[in-house]
């Protein structure tokens, strides 16, 4: 049962160690020891030089001495929301651009949520009587819990306002979600446009019965000399990881019914051989997904290049 000073603990605690955090990334950003970490998109540009190798005390290659610069830390936060994407991806690097995005999806999934869950769900809980019911069985409860959905009396009309916004919370984040997936990559495409070209933008792909490498090189030596960087065999392990996950759910389900087993060992448990188990003949469970097992372990699983 929780109250609303228990909320409020909760909550303090929480936005004092997101405080903290926050304080601890600005400060160690105006660091010099951390800059080449907080702009590597500048240093290869040639924008910024490191100031471990400038000129001045020691101390100061370490340490960041203008207590000018403490007072304005956070001054990077409202000027990088406010700084169109294009411009944020050439300053500071595509993820950057998409890190910000993440805060924007939870602002556009969570705030709409919010106001429709505090303009219905709130009144439909706060104005229902379950709890006063359930004290009569000595069920405890505070002021609080009439927020919830468990102050909603059994059977009442009621729960199909959380049923139907269920659903509408389900088809807005979905929604947004794809929107913003779709964005994304956009984005992701015209920064690539963008981009000078990179040698594994231009990587030939071959598929090959032989698994030496050295076959594939002597290939593309003799045939593309002036082109071929090197070659890395790749092997299709798809059969293999599906035997994995297989073998691993008869294990889980072996172990279940050996564990049942030694529980009571009056009596072996025994599984149906239907679907899900709800119908067909039925074996011992333990010999049946010992056999499986066996079964598995024995399939051949080459993987192929």
């Amino acid at each position: 049962m929780a109250t609303l000073a228990d909320i409020g603990v909760a909550a303090g605690i929480n936005i004092l160690t997101a405080l903290i955090f926050l304080l601890l990334f600005a400060i160690l950003r105006i660091q010099p020891f951390n800059d080449r970490v907080y702009f590597p998109k500048w240093y290869l540009k040639g924008l910024r030089s490191s100031p471990l190798v400038n000129p001045g005390a020691l101390v100061s290659k370490i340490v960041n001495l203008d207590f000018r610069s403490y007072i304005r830390f956070l001054s990077w936060m409202p000027a990088a929301l406010k700084m169109p994407e294009s411009e944020l991806i050439d300053h500071a690097g595509f993820d950057s651009a998409v890190y910000l995005r993440i805060y924007l999806i939870g602002l556009k999934i969570f705030v709409p949520i919010a106001l429709l869950s505090w303009s219905i769900l709130v009144p439909v809980n706060w104005t229902s009587n379950g709890l006063q019911l359930a004290k009569l069985h000595d069920v405890k409860s505070s002021n609080i819990d009439k927020l919830s959905i468990s102050n909603v009396e059994r059977g009442s009309d009621r729960f199909w306002a959380h049923l139907m916004l269920e659903y509408a919370f389900t088809f807005w984040t979905c929604y947004v979600l794809l929107k913003e997936y779709e964005k994304i990559a956009s984005m992701r495409l015209a920064f690539l446009q963008s981009e000078e070209r990179r040698a594994d933008e231009f990587t030939e792909y071959t598929t090959s019965h032989e698994l030496v490498s050295e076959n594939v090189e002597q290939f593309f030596m003799v045939n593309h000399p002036d082109h071929y960087l090197m070659n890395q065999v790749v092997y299709n392990a798809n059969k293999l990881a599906g035997l994995v996950a297989e073998k691993k759910k008869m294990q889980n389900w072996f172990d279940y019914y050996h564990l049942k087993y030694t529980r009571d060992k009056e009596q072996r448990p025994r599984v149906k051989l239907g679907f899900l188990g709800l119908w067909g003949k039925k074996v011992d469970a333990m010999d049946h997904f010992t056999a499986e097992i066996e079964k598995l372990s024995d399939q051949p699983h080459n993987s192929q290049p």
